[in-house]
């Protein structure tokens, strides 16, 4: 894993740094295999946030020992943001038309998958695509919510044009990165390569977010 940077400077710097450190870890470690958590969306090129996944990988690629590029998708405990929100009767999404799905899973999913992974045996590079058994939209998220909370809950939209200013108000230096990611989910242009994953979670919506609500409830 590479530590998240949702507010990149121009570039990826620390990205390309992170990467030159770890190629160096493992030409001293020799590891018998790589297991690397990227994400859906990291080959594409279109200028986003996600691309710093893409450099990673592209590093990767260059290791002399077996390498998997785990490309998860959209994490359902993203929606760990929303639950206080949730509480009080609404959430507002990024994610847009509310109705439209998009690849998520569960991190209980990834873990599982990289130990799987782990234990196989393969050379060179390969890459793992990985999605939860179905796909879901904000209104999903909002729904399982409310069925966790055991609350009605209004989903409401972040006006598009709202999304720089309000990045910057909250402290974000170069917010068009994050602004992009968000426009490639909801425009379609970030998925998997085959527009399909390869490997399928089992954990459902509904379960990732009762475990999240019960959890800080407990």
């Amino acid at each position: 894993m590479t530590p998240p940077n949702y507010d990149p400077e121009p570039g990826f710097p620390d990205t390309k740094l992170n990467a030159a450190a770890i190629r160096a870890a493992i030409e001293q470690a020799r590891p018998a295999k790589v297991v690397f958590l990227s994400t859906v969306g990291a080959q594409v090129n279109e200028p986003n946030l996600l691309n710093n996944s893409g450099i990673t990988e592209a590093m990767l690629r260059t290791v002399f020992v077996p390498v998997a590029l785990l490309r998860a998708a959209w994490f359902m405990e993203n929606a760990a943001w929303d639950v206080e929100s949730a509480r009080q009767g609404a959430v507002r999404s990024f994610l847009q038309p509310l109705a439209h799905k998009i690849p998520m899973v569960s991190t209980k999913d990834i873990a599982k998958t990289a130990a799987e992974i782990l234990e196989e045996t393969w050379q060179g590079v390969r890459v793992v695509e990985l999605e939860g058994p179905a796909r879901y939209s904000a209104d999903d998220v909002a729904v399982a919510l409310a069925g966790a909370l055991g609350t009605k809950v209004r989903n409401e939209s972040v006006p598009r044009d709202s999304w720089e200013n309000l990045f910057r108000s909250q402290g974000m230096k170069n917010p068009l990165p994050r602004v992009r990611m968000l426009d490639g989910f909801n425009e379609g242009w970030i998925d998997f390569e085959a527009g399909e994953s390869t490997r399928k979670g089992t954990i459902t919506l509904d379960s990732a977010i009762r475990s999240m609500v019960s959890g800080r409830q407990g």
